[in-house]
């Protein structure tokens, strides 16, 4: 009885939200993003930190699930940290990749609200999948997002392209420039693969003049950038 009464609830918590405004692009690559979200099972984003590419992907998942027009969405990135590893963070596998999952749950949050969004994460309609489980893996009738993409191998991110079942939109989003691995990333392999073989999958990609985050955030971008770091 109380697994129903969590089902209606969730369905309500959807029906009751307010009055979403439509995503609005901010500028020109934004707008081809959303366009090739729209068109497209499959998009490679690309660009630097603050251009928007995690929170429009984030957003518009949240959308389709709000619609109905998937039963999940599935975020994932692979564990390469800039400081600790995830065996230091406490609880389990899915409470250590939560922080990392930060920037698009939040973006998810504000879109579908917090309750319904605790409630479809418990569902299992919102699901966090780290790297050391992909294998085995398989989604249908899903939106797929891979966060921090350059810093897959190609080994990784075959895995991760290999899971997808029918009626997925995926995206796949990354900064080469922002690589942590100490090979080549597998985010520049399967762009690689793309160009040589005409696949249909679109690359959008932002560039420094298009951060919109904030005038700080694109001053530094510049400023590391011009010094080569």
């Amino acid at each position: 009885m109380s697994g129903t009464a969590e089902i209606i609830n969730f369905q309500n918590k959807f029906e009751a939200e307010r009055v979403l405004p439509p995503i609005k692009p901010l500028n020109p690559t934004q707008a081809d993003y959303l366009d090739a979200l729209r068109r497209f099972p499959q998009v490679i984003v690309l660009g630097p930190a603050g251009t928007g590419k995690t929170w429009i992907a984030a957003t518009h998942a949240a959308d389709l699930l709000r619609n109905r027009q998937i039963d999940k969405i599935i975020l994932t990135r692979p564990n390469v940290p800039c400081g600790r590893s995830l065996g230091f963070f406490p609880g389990s596998l899915e409470d250590k990749f939560a922080p990392w999952a930060a920037p698009v749950i939040e973006a998810i949050k504000e879109r579908i609200g917090k309750a319904a969004y605790d409630i479809a994460l418990k569902n299992g309609a919102i699901e966090l999948v780290p790297f050391e489980v992909m294998r085995g893996r398989s989604w249908k009738n899903a939106f797929v997002l891979l966060d921090e993409a350059q810093n897959t191998t190609a080994a990784e991110i075959k895995t991760f392209l290999t899971r997808i079942g029918e009626d997925c939109t995926v995206v796949i989003n990354g900064d080469i420039s922002q690589c942590d691995l100490p090979k080549e990333s597998g985010l520049r392999t399967v762009i690689e693969i793309i160009d040589g073989q005409n696949l249909p999958v679109p690359v959008v990609e932002f560039t420094r003049a298009e951060i919109v985050r904030s005038g700080i955030c694109a001053m530094w971008v510049n400023a590391f950038e011009t010094a080569r770091l």
